[in-house]
């Protein structure tokens, strides 16, 4: 009786308030020229980024890379394609339609999966490719196929009505392994014969699984690990069963699905966790002791190269405290190797990587103030630091033990750019580390397994995305993908049209920082002409806007096509420059990233082509919580604000995040209600600014009730605003309908306030 109150009551309040703030926004959309750039353009097929592919994984014999590719007629259908490197030749391996090609049903254990991933579309999303190079392993529909790469023939592996997800070859290829209805199973590939290995799994049990914060916020989706001699199986048992169950409704065009999420909103209980290890010749579950405290996150596991001893990193609940502890399989204990401590927080990261000709290890550190390199011993022992200097280090790529080179990404030459650096594993000289990549931009790279070659996703603000195949030392040996723009590029008919922003930086207001931004400006500025102004927004943590990075035909062109300035700048809270850089959000969020912002906002009012009456701002998820607190902070500088998937109470956001920058409710509370948007509402001047919210009414991440609790404000506090909201839309607001739908709504919203 309840629920089915709750469902009514709900279904009432959205309709009424759809209907209510959406009648006040009934004008036309501006109708696109038909030699100018679309909305629908950029939404449709093929894609105006010419030729692209993800998830490359290149062989082990470094022959073949294995790609994921989009139909020239569907950008959201995806086959799986593979490049011979001796002939220079693309294949296509596995037609999408050839094995599924209706809609797929999935679980709703897979969709929140996926939203997590950030991984969208339909036909082969993801793959796994053997140990040996010869098999590739994946999923559609919710069963798993299996190609071998000899016969170019698939078959099926598993064929039932639950969906097998998290799928994983063993590391000599001789098993597939994969999480059914929350526990763990594999199948023998020698006799073909399915094993369940674990059985507890159910209601709030999952076994092998990975919890909601560690999807979401720890960058950890998979809850098992196989160890490097097959025998064993490490994995994560967590009970959900303290977690508060949140009613949500997930509202569809058709209908109303309500869910009982276990959602861990800041303040309140996580799951239960567990490390155990299962032995697969008898089965035997053996659990391990993580401690007294039981409060705590797994943030990763990683087996030691001898198959004898798991790793963990054991992150307490503030996370100001982080443990690499071993667990030797027959101990009683494990023991703790090294642990960093913060006054602040502790960020993740992957570069855990175990060297295979020593006992020694690389590990990932942020204590002098930026990310860097540092080589360990199995006691715990100090070795050396191997890259120091005030720049950080990306990521980890691969280690030649053989030569004694260490290969990574880093920002060592500008923050704006990332390159391929490499430095000696002895560590004499950290403050000198050599620059691989030689074109200024954005380099994403995959080593070949004997660490001679290597593949570059690159690109920059005038080159679309290239793959090309170098040598370890830089020196290119061809293209897999060129994707020059000439007559037969999507893109070339628009190209004259493009614009190349321009970066600078500016001092933030205390003259203690500089702030890195991106000005796109209309192609010919009239002589005497003042200009409205959109400034797109993010603001958090973990994130980067303004980098030498391929653009394209995007909205932000649009929007500069259509007469507007476009302004793009990285606040204080953002990555990628330091601890200093990113700790000043402590504790207080929305504060020092608006006064940065304001920043950006002052150095426009210097230009002379900009008009500072018309200036607005742009965000979603982050950017849409900064979008509100300008409005509603910062009125005198913005005209109008489209505010897209708002945190508006971070009482209502999830525990590692929210606690990782606000800390616990409970020992900071003026923090959390001066980082709400809602004791600022009553100074939103609506006479004179405008405010546009949109969401997704099936976003499973900031939930809609953060929108629902600030319409309510507003409307208490009698403020006009608008609002359009999206049926079965998520939180990235997938799909070309929507994205276009959209996307006409912000640009009409935006000439109805900023050019009229």
């Amino acid at each position: 009786m309840f629920i089915f109150s709750s469902l009514k009551n709900s279904l009432f309040i959205v309709c009424a308030t759809v209907l209510a703030f959406t009648a006040s926004a009934q004008v036309p959309f501006n109708i696109d020229s038909e030699n100018s750039l679309t909305i629908e353009r950029i939404y449709s097929a093929p894609s105006l980024n010419g030729p692209t592919s993800k998830q490359l994984k290149y062989s082990p014999d470094g022959t073949t890379v294995t790609y994921l590719k989009a139909k020239e007629t569907d950008n959201n259908r995806f086959d799986l394609w593979q490049y011979n490197i001796a002939n220079a030749q693309h294949e296509l391996l596995v037609d999408s339609d050839s094995i599924f090609s209706g809609k797929e049903e999935l679980s709703d254990e897979e969709k929140a999966r996926r939203e997590r991933q950030r991984v969208y579309g339909s036909g082969i999303i993801e793959y796994v490719l053997s140990n040996d190079g010869k098999k590739i392993l994946f999923p559609i529909n919710g069963d798993l196929y299996l190609f071998t790469l000899e016969t170019k023939k698939s078959r099926r592996l598993t064929l039932d009505q639950a969906y097998e997800t998290d799928i994983k070859f063993s590391p000599k290829d001789r098993y597939v392994s994969f999480i059914k209805e929350q526990n763990i199973y594999i199948i023998d590939l020698n006799n073909n014969t399915q094993t369940q290995l674990t059985d507890d799994g159910a209601g709030t049990i999952k076994n092998g699984m990975a919890e909601f914060v560690a999807q979401e916020e720890m960058d950890r989706m998979t809850g098992y690990w196989w160890s490097p001699n097959e025998k064993h199986i490490a994995f994560l048992r967590i009970d959900e069963k303290n977690v508060e169950t949140a009613i949500r409704n997930e509202i569809y065009a058709e209908e109303v699905k309500l869910f009982e999420q276990r959602y861990p909103a800041t303040g309140t209980n996580n799951v239960e966790v567990s490390l155990r290890s299962i032995k697969l010749n008898t089965e035997k579950v053996t659990t391990y002791n993580l401690g007294s405290d039981k409060d705590i996150y797994i943030a990763r596991v990683d087996w030691l190269p001898d198959s004898k001893t798991i790793s963990y990193q054991w992150q307490n609940r503030s996370q100001q405290t982080l443990k690499l502890n071993f667990q030797r399989l027959n101990a009683r204990r494990p023991r703790t190797v090294i642990e960093e401590t913060s006054n602040h927080w502790i960020n993740l990261n992957n570069d855990l990587r175990f060297l295979k000709d020593s006992k020694q290890f690389i590990w990932a550190s942020e204590r002098d103030g930026f990310k860097h390199l540092y080589l360990y011993n199995y006691d715990g022992e100090l070795i050396s630091q191997l890259t120091k200097g005030d720049w950080v280090v990306d990521r980890l790529i691969t280690v030649d033990e053989k030569q004694n080179w260490l290969y990574f990404t880093g920002r060592a030459d500008t923050p704006i750019e990332k390159h391929l650096y490499k430095v000696t594993l002895d560590g004499k000289s950290p403050e000198h580390v050599t620059r691989i990549s030689k074109r200024s931009g954005f380099h994403k790279i995959a080593f070949a397994n004997d660490k001679q070659s290597y593949l570059d996703n690159f690109s920059n603000r005038t080159t679309p995305p290239q793959l090309s195949l170098h040598k370890a030392n830089g020196n290119r040996l061809t293209y897999l993908i060129e994707n020059t723009i000439d007559e037969n590029h999507p893109v070339f008919p628009y190209q004259d049209t493009l614009v190349t922003p321009k970066f600078g930086s500016i001092k933030s207001d205390d003259g203690s920082t500089d702030l890195y931004y991106k000005l796109y400006t209309p192609k010919s500025l009239a002589p005497g002409k003042k200009y409205p102004v959109i400034v797109n927004v993010y603001g958090g943590p973990h994130a980067q806007r303004v980098t030498n990075t391929w653009g394209g035909a995007n909205m932000t062109q649009y929007m500069v096509n259509n007469g507007y300035v476009v302004f793009q700048l990285d606040n204080r809270g953002s990555n990628y420059r330091g601890t200093e850089f990113e700790f000043a959000i402590y504790k207080h969020l929305g504060s020092v990233e608006l006064d940065d912002q304001i920043s950006g906002v002052k150095y426009l009012h210097t230009l002379p082509f900009v008009d500072k009456e018309r200036i607005g701002i742009f965000g979603h998820s982050y950017g849409g919580y900064m979008a509100l607190m300008a409005m509603f902070k910062a009125g005198d500088y913005f005209t109008a604000g489209v505010s897209g998937a708002p945190v508006t109470d971070w009482m209502l956001y999830d525990t590692h995040y929210t606690e990782r920058y606000l800390g616990h409710p409970e020992t900071n509370k003026d923090g959390y209600e001066a980082s709400s948007v809602f004791p600022y509402v009553k100074q939103f001047d609506d006479k004179n600014n405008s405010l546009f919210l949109y969401h997704g009414m099936a976003d499973d991440n900031v939930l809609f009730t953060n929108t629902t609790k600030l319409i309510k404000t507003l409307q208490d506090e009698n403020k006009i605003f608008e609002l359009m909201t999206y049926p079965g839309s998520k939180h990235s607001m997938r799909g070309k309908k929507v994205k276009t739908h959209l996307n006409y709504s912000i640009m009409n919203f935006f000439d109805r306030k900023l050019k009229q």
